[in-house]
C-alpha cells in the first residue's frame, strides 16, 4: 500500500501527517479525537484505502507531531485554523471528512467557520454540545455498578485521580463505553499511551465527569442547520455520547443519514468493522463526485 508521510506548520508548530492508499475515490481526511489522542486509533481507516487516499494527522500536542508546553494554544479556534492550514498544505481541493468524537466537533466548527470544499462530512460518535454532553456523561455514570460510581466521585472529590482505584474504574468506563471490545488493538492501546494530557486538560479538563475547560460551554447544536454537504451520523447503541443526542443532530442538517450501530460505543471502526465498512464505502461511492 503507497504510503507518504510529511509535516505541515500550522499555528503553534509542526504537525505530522501520513497519506495511505489511493483509487479512484475521492480523498478521506481522518480527523481524531480527545483533544489530544493521537490518530493511531483510526487505523482501522486504512482498510477503506484500496478505493481513495485516506489520510491522517496528529494534531498538535501528541503523537509524532510537536508537542510545545503552552496552554495557550489549545482553542477550538486554534484547532479550527490547524485544520484549514493542514487542507490547504495537502492541497485537497475536494474530500471527503470523517471526524470522531473531539474530532467531529472539530469537523463541525471548522465547516461552520471555513467556506470548504469539502465533499461529505462523517460524524462518528461525536456531540454538538458540551452543556449537553455533561448531562450524558452523568446518565452514563449512574448505569455503572456503585463500588465504580464512589470510586470516580471520590477521587475527583479529593483530586487524586492518579490512584490505582480510580484508574481501575476508569478502565470499566473506558471499557463499557468507549470500547466494548477485548482486548483493545494495540493501536487503541498505544493511541492513549501517545495522548497529550496537557491539551485535553485545557480544552476538557481532568475527565469527562468535570469539564471545566475552555469548551466547557461549546455548543453549535442549533448552528446545524447551516451545515451544506451531505452528512454522515454514525452511532453506537452504548456509546457515552448518547446516540438520540445523535439522532437529534442528524434531523437538523439537511441531507444527512443516521447509522445506529447496536454492538458498539464510541469506536464502530473497532467494534462492528465489517458493518461500518459498508456503511461508509457506500456513503463515500454516493458522494464521490
Amino acid at each position: 500500500m503507497t504510503q507518504a508521510e510529511g509535516t505541515i506548520a500550522v499555528p503553534g508548530g509542526n504537525v505530522w501527517f501520513k497519506r495511505v492508499g489511493g483509487g479512484r475515490g475521492l480523498p478521506l481526511l481522518a480527523v481524531h479525537g480527545g483533544p489530544g489522542v493521537p490518530h493511531n486509533y483510526l487505523l482501522s481507516l486504512q482498510r477503506l484505502a484500496d478505493e481513495r487516499e485516506v489520510i491522517f494527522w496528529d494534531q498538535l500536542g501528541c503523537g509524532n507531531s510537536a508537542c510545545p508546553s503552552d496552554p495557550t494554544l489549545w482553542t477550538m479556534e486554534r484547532s479550527v485554523a490547524e485544520m484549514d492550514a493542514v487542507i490547504g498544505a495537502l492541497g485537497l481541493n475536494r474530500f471527503h471528512v470523517f471526524g470522531n468524537s473531539w474530532g467531529g466537533m472539530l469537523a463541525q466548527q471548522y465547516l461552520l467557520n471555513v467556506a470548504s470544499p469539502a465533499a461529505s462530512l462523517t460524524i462518528s460518535n461525536s456531540i454538538a454540545s458540551i452543556p449537553a454532553f455533561s448531562e450524558m456523561v452523568a446518565r452514563r455514570k449512574r448505569d455503572l455498578d456503585p463500588a465504580t460510581q464512589s470510586a470516580i466521585d471520590r477521587h475527583e472529590a479529593a483530586g487524586t485521580t492518579h490512584s490505582p482505584e480510580y484508574q481501575d474504574a476508569i478502565r470499566t468506563w473506558n471499557q463499557t463505553y468507549l470500547c466494548r471490545l477485548r482486548p483493545w488493538p494495540p493501536e487503541l492501546s498505544e493511541a492513549f499511551i501517545r495522548m497529550g494530557a496537557e491539551v485535553y486538560e485545557t480544552v476538557f479538563g481532568p475527565g469527562d465527569f468535570r469539564i471545566v475547560g475552555n469548551v466547557s460551554n461549546w455548543d453549535v447544536f442549533d448552528r446545524l442547520t447551516e451545515l451544506d454537504l451531505p452528512t454522515l451520523v454514525v452511532a453506537g447503541r452504548y456509546d457515552e455520547c448518547d446516540h438520540e443526542h445523535m439522532w437529534a443532530m442528524h434531523q437538523r442538517i439537511k441531507d444527512s443519514r443516521f447509522e445506529l450501530f447496536e454492538s458498539s460505543s464510541h469506536m464502530p471502526f473497532i467494534e462492528e468493522p465489517d458493518r461500518f465498512d459498508r456503511v461508509m464505502r457506500d456513503f463515500l461511492r454516493r458522494h464521490d463526485l
